[in-house]
């Protein structure tokens, strides 16, 4: 972002739109494997057995998850030294996230759609190069695979939200979904569906975000409402146009109607996985930084914290948001790069921007140190063995509160004093 005038859109996407609900079933699927784990005692923040790559596919009336893992009985089972997994079990998992979402359509229900298990065993080959290795007395466990992946923070939304060190765009696009999704399930705004989207478009006027230029939602809706009149586009800018503004801070909506738009192309009855198909890990923009900030395109939902994809992007933005929060830049990118099976990054990268007060080779040297960036401490520091990921799978993985339970562990600013220290 080297304009200082410029206007930038992000988007997001709600808990119903058909890849987020893939999302939310994968990472359902993870939260049962590490609360199985706990249950069994075999699991606390130093240990894991759970392995996970889960993705799923949903379309009309169907849901289908497939990948590979590891995992203890009940859900992982061997039968004649063939793992096999726990179908109904799964099963049951999908349907009860659909029910959350508020799926019961005929085209897409929790309860009528057809579920297919195709999960199986991790391959021994991943399996030997992730396994924990004794490394100088101490087990450290290998990247789950190589990429790279990136972290960032910046101070533009803290005047509206204190802690969030998102940008403004994709923070905005967020909430907007997330005041629909409340007032649908509260029944506020009985007539909305569960699947949506909106898009912000944000004038920066000298680097500073000052305003909304365009605000699009798209959501789904019923065919007609309580008095069975025929819901029209204009209807339904009606319905949601103050949950949309409250969204927003005040003065931000835009003053022209012609620049907020619902629904563009006409009606929007038929949503979700009955109208297009979902996947997991297609909404990786959407999960980080809205296109504001790199991404190293691995996707997150389904992989469990010895894949790197996932921890290491968390580590990113943890370091990252703590650089901010010491005060000693306004914006940071944190990229860090993995080889299968080792478990000390190949690189480490810091750019503040312009906006740094300190030497950014001196911040790439102290932050490893402050915190290491082995699979296996940040999967222990961050606490990252609990079942804590299916709330992640929608209004992005960042920019979120920590949670006390340890859910959004990279969301804290406990670094932010040492590294002050530091300088």
């Amino acid at each position: 972002m080297a304009h200082r005038n410029f206007l930038f859109t992000s988007e997001s996407v709600s808990e119903g739109h058909p890849d987020k609900v893939c999302d939310q079933i994968s990472d359902a699927v993870l939260d049962a494997f590490l609360e199985n784990d706990i249950k069994m005692g075999i699991a606390d923040d130093s240990l894991i057995n759970t392995r996970l790559g889960c993705e799923t596919l949903t379309t009309t009336n169907k849901i289908v998850i497939a990948g590979e893992g590891r995992g203890q009985s009940p859900l992982f089972e061997k039968r004649g030294g063939v793992t096999i997994v726990n179908r109904e079990m799964i099963s049951e998992i999908a349907r009860g996230v659909v029910k959350d979402i508020g799926y019961d359509q005929d085209g897409f229900s929790w309860y009528g759609a057809d579920v297919e298990v195709l999960l199986h065993g991790q391959s021994p080959d991943i399996a030997m190069g992730v396994d924990a290795k004794k490394k100088k007395g101490k087990e450290e466990e290998g990247a789950g695979d190589q990429g790279m992946m990136f972290g960032f923070a910046c101070t533009e939304s803290e005047v509206y939200e204190k802690g969030s060190f998102m940008p403004a765009p994709i923070y905005f696009a967020h909430k907007i979904l997330k005041v629909l999704a409340d007032k649908r399930h509260s029944k506020a705004l009985p007539d909305l569906q569960p699947d949506s989207k909106s898009q912000v478009t944000v004038r920066y006027v000298d680097g500073k975000p000052v305003g909304c230029t365009k605000v699009v939602v798209s959501t789904q809706h019923n065919a007609a409402n309580r008095n069975k009149k025929k819901y029209s586009p204009g209807m339904v800018k009606d319905m949601i146009e103050s949950a949309v503004q409250s969204a927003l801070p005040k003065g931000w909506m835009p003053d022209r109607p012609s620049d907020f738009l619902v629904n563009p192309t006409g009606n929007f009855v038929v949503g979700g996985p009955d109208g297009d198909c979902g996947l997991t890990g297609r909404k990786i923009i959407v999960d980080t930084y809205g296109g504001y900030a790199p991404h190293g395109g691995g996707a997150f939902s389904g992989k469990d914290p010895t894949k790197v994809d996932r921890s290491a992007a968390y580590a990113a933005r943890y370091l990252a948001k703590n650089v901010v929060a010491a005060g000693v830049a306004e914006r940071c990118t944190i990229q860090v790069a993995y080889a299968i099976g080792v478990a000390d990054p190949m690189s480490v990268l810091v750019d503040t921007h312009g906006t740094g007060k300190v030497d950014e080779k001196k911040l790439e040297k102290i932050l490893p140190q402050l915190f290491r960036l082995t699979p296996t401490n940040i999967r222990r520091s961050l606490k990252l063995n609990r079942p804590i990921y299916r709330r992640t799978a929608a209004y992005g993985h960042f920019g979120r509160k920590p949670d006390k339970d340890g859910g959004f562990s990279w969301e804290r600013t406990d670094l932010a004093d040492a590294i002050k220290r530091a300088f």
